[in-house]
């Protein structure tokens, strides 16, 4: 893996992160935050908003793209809290991972690593999320990973099989639907084996959860495919009445949301959360016409990226 600083973005100290298969870039003068990921000389996969790129020092939250690092259940304090100064960063000689620490004080002291390690061998990367409590009391909260995606696309949702009447009595899907969300709107495509959410312009925030066991999401934007996976840790309490994944949209973005189970951690304790992400290049044109060909069209990808 290659490693160096890059001035990027209005921001000197960006580290770049690159083998044959995939270049990362994360701002040391912000965050923690990936800014972006892509193929060589392919399209970052997230969205950046261009006018937030460069700042620091604000005195209220900016999105700016890229996948951050948060603390769940969603709150004014802890979750938004003003990650605009700038962070560590330091190697793991014995496995060459990258940890880049922060510390919130909003909400409580809590000290984030985000520690990224990219796979010399494919196209894939993981990113672990680690929050130590070190303030003086415990703390009740979950990780929360989120990745905000370029525009223009549409993010696959995987489905537990379809069960049969009457053998199977107790319920296998739950959704939690956000106050906002219509479930008419023509973006969503509920499925008897998959979900799907296109990214458009011109409409409402729409955001549904989660108890999310298939693992893994795709997103599908320009040239590229994108997949994430995550755990769902049968037994665990999860944040938002259950959700292990959760995903969001507005006009301008899609969010891949994957979050950790509830934990009360004593001061010195920690909890960590561990993303897979993959990203390839799209050599067919997407197949949408159905849910089946749908199914044969992402199957080759999914088994490229070597996470499913």
């Amino acid at each position: 893996m290659k490693q160096d600083i890059v001035s990027r973005h209005g921001w000197e100290r960006n580290l770049r992160l690159a083998n044959d298969h995939l270049e990362l870039l994360v701002t040391l003068d912000v965050g923690p935050r990936i800014l972006s990921l892509c193929t060589p000389g392919g399209e970052n996969v997230f969205k950046t908003y261009d006018d937030q790129l460069g700042g620091r020092g604000e005195g209220d939250w900016k999105i700016r793209g890229g996948h951050r690092f948060w603390i769940a259940p969603e709150d004014p304090a802890r979750s938004y809290h003003l990650d605009n100064h700038p962070v560590e960063h330091r190697v793991v000689e014995a496995t060459g991972e990258v940890v880049v620490d922060s510390v919130q004080e909003a909400g409580g002291r809590i000290l984030k690593s985000l520690g990224i390690t990219m796979d010399p061998k494919g196209p894939r990367v993981a990113v672990r999320h680690t929050a130590r409590n070190i303030d003086s009391t415990p703390l009740e909260f979950s990780v929360w990973a989120l990745s905000v995606m370029a525009p223009g696309g549409i993010e696959i949702i995987p489905q537990p099989a379809l069960g049969e009447h009457p053998r199977d009595y107790l319920p296998t899907r739950g959704m939690i639907i956000w106050p906002y969300t219509d479930l008419g709107d023509p973006r969503w495509h509920f499925g008897r084996e998959v979900f799907t959410l296109r990214q458009s312009e011109g409409y409402p925030p729409t955001k549904i959860g989660l108890p999310h066991r298939e693992r893994w999401i795709a997103y599908v934007v320009g040239e590229t495919v994108f997949v994430k996976t995550f755990e769902f840790l049968e037994g665990e309490s999860y944040p938002d009445g259950g959700c292990n994944f959760e995903t969001f949209s507005n006009s301008e973005m899609l969010e891949i949301e994957s979050l950790s189970p509830m934990r009360t951690l004593a001061p010195g304790e920690e909890i960590t959360h561990i993303e897979q992400w993959s990203v390839l290049p799209v050599d067919t044109e997407i197949l949408i016409e159905s849910e089946e060909a749908l199914g044969q069209w992402i199957a080759p990808f999914l088994t490229r990226s070597g996470l499913v």
